[in-house]
């Protein structure tokens, strides 16, 4: 898949994921993996721009599997960002599927 549709639906699919509940940054780039082909080192970053920006809070907990882990949890700002990101993300994949069937009426 193309990187740069990648990158633009990242931020979605990251604040998607803690809409649902809290999760750390590895369990994210696993559960993205799933249905997308991504690189761990592109998430951290974003997790690290979206906790600057107020988005997310973020507390460790102990892990039974090594050292206590980092968990993300979405904040009331980043909730209104959310809808604002599915607003926008709706209206665009709306606006780009009539592209695509308009161009293949043309044919």
């Amino acid at each position: 898949m193309n990187i740069q549709f990648k990158k633009g639906v990242l931020n979605l699919c990251v604040l998607v994921l803690l809409d649902k509940k809290d999760r750390y940054g590895y369990e994210l780039v696993q559960k993205i993996s799933d249905q997308i082909a991504i690189s761990e080192g592109s998430v951290y970053p974003l997790l690290r721009r979206l906790t600057k920006e107020g988005y997310f809070t973020t507390y460790l907990q102990e892990s039974t599997e090594g050292p206590p882990r980092k968990y993300y949890q979405l904040t009331d700002l980043g909730r209104t960002y959310l809808q604002a990101q599915l607003t926008e993300w709706k209206s665009f994949t709306e606006g780009v599927n009539n592209l695509i069937e308009e161009g293949v009426k043309d044919e």
